[in-house]
């Protein structure tokens, strides 16, 4: 194996096995494939991999929807002080929300991906999408695509903008300045809502999919319309969208970090948080109670996504883990992210994970690699 097809970096004694699982994943892939994998187990980091040609541990790269954790851990910290309820009505924080038969609804439908306004009519420009107060404007007037409460579909590029506005209006800060004050600073993670200019010399470009003529085919054979609810909640619907692969690639998108699909992280990054939040590191205290943590766990929507047209299962805005996963503990929680990055906490083993490539993975979503290297972790950790 040449040494860009080895992975580099460290694991503690008992991991052995993930290297190996890793390096088989990388000569499977091939090519120029790059990616990172990291892992704690009680709070402390036991796997530290890399492997692909540019990449290294330091390096950052879009993390798409994996992003939306982070948005989700600062809901959850302020529902934890009490400073949000999870049952008061969204239009309680913002009045404007309530317009075209939302005035009903709370903020637990809101996150739990059920309120039914997955994007915009009329869709939205780059430098539309990648502005989170621009997108909560447009779609606090907005009526719903079902009836809130009726049917759940991934708000896949809105979510946090929707979660951010409330977050904005009761407490007068963004989402990103509370993610920066009270997770990412404390805790140095290299996970960013806005990657600040002295970093874009760590940033990789994705790289757009490689699909093989089957997969193509196979991409073909499920593509929706433009008009679609998945058009629509992609950003397809408007004239000048930009490809999803490349959203990470325009520095507006890098600069605000908006809070669906914004984020720059490396792996270190995403299992850092999930560690962060549930075990605690570098001697600090977990930042989630365990009664937060299994409240925003709990399935709150599950069965047919009226968006991605599939089997779904979500708590309070995170995916509940184990519908796809299934070895791991009752009660995981995490996101993945469309180029195929994972990010994962298994609070009753205490592990946390993250794993991140650089060139968008077929079909998009996490990648399916991630079975096989978070089993490998799971199973090391739990030897």
């Amino acid at each position: 194996m040449s040494q860009e097809s080895t992975p580099q970096g460290t694991v503690a004694a008992g991991f052995e096995s993930v290297r190996e699982e890793f390096a088989a994943v990388a000569a499977a892939e091939g090519g120029d494939y790059a990616a990172q994998l990291v892992a704690h187990l009680a709070g402390e980091r036991v796997v530290d991999l890399w492997v692909g040609p540019e990449i290294t541990g330091e390096s950052l790269t879009g993390v798409f929807s994996s992003t939306k954790g982070a948005a989700y851990l600062v809901a959850a910290l302020l529902v934890q002080d009490g400073v949000l309820d999870l049952d008061q009505k969204v239009s309680h924080y913002w009045p404007e929300f309530g317009a075209e038969g939302k005035q009903d609804v709370v903020l637990r439908d809101l996150l739990s991906h059920s309120v039914g306004i997955v994007g915009a009519d009329a869709g939205l420009s780059l430098e539309e999408v990648a502005d989170d107060q621009v997108i909560a404007e447009r779609l606090a007037a907005q009526r719903p695509y079902w009836r809130p409460g009726t049917a759940f579909g991934y708000h896949a590029l809105v979510i946090g903008a929707l979660v951010g506005e409330v977050v904005r209006r009761a407490t007068g800060e963004t989402l990103q300045q509370h993610f920066e004050a009270r997770v990412r600073a404390p805790h140095d993670l290299d996970f960013y809502l806005g990657l600040p200019t002295e970093q874009e010399a760590r940033f990789l470009t994705t790289l757009p999919m490689a699909p093989t003529a089957e997969q193509q085919d196979a991409l073909a054979a499920g593509a929706t319309g433009l008009e679609s609810l998945n058009g629509i909640a992609m950003n397809r619907n408007h004239p000048d969208a930009v490809e999803l692969w490349e959203m990470p690639n325009h520095r507006v998108v890098r600069a605000k970090g908006q809070a669906s699909a914004g984020g720059v992280a490396s792996a270190r990054g995403l299992a850092g948080m999930y560690a962060a939040a549930t075990t605690g590191i570098g001697g600090k205290a977990p930042l989630l109670k365990p009664d937060t943590a299994a409240a925003f766990a709990q399935i709150h929507s599950i069965g047919y996504d009226l968006v991605s047209r599939q089997h779904k299962a979500y708590g309070l805005g995170f995916s509940a883990a184990v519908d796809t996963y299934p070895f791991l503990c009752q009660g995981s929680f995490g996101h993945g992210g469309a180029a195929g990055s994972q990010a994962i906490a298994d609070p009753r083993s205490g592990l946390a994970y993250g794993y991140n490539r650089r060139r968008f993975a077929f079909p998009g979503g996490a990648a399916p690699e991630n079975d096989r290297l978070l089993k490998a972790v799971h199973a090391a950790a739990t030897a």
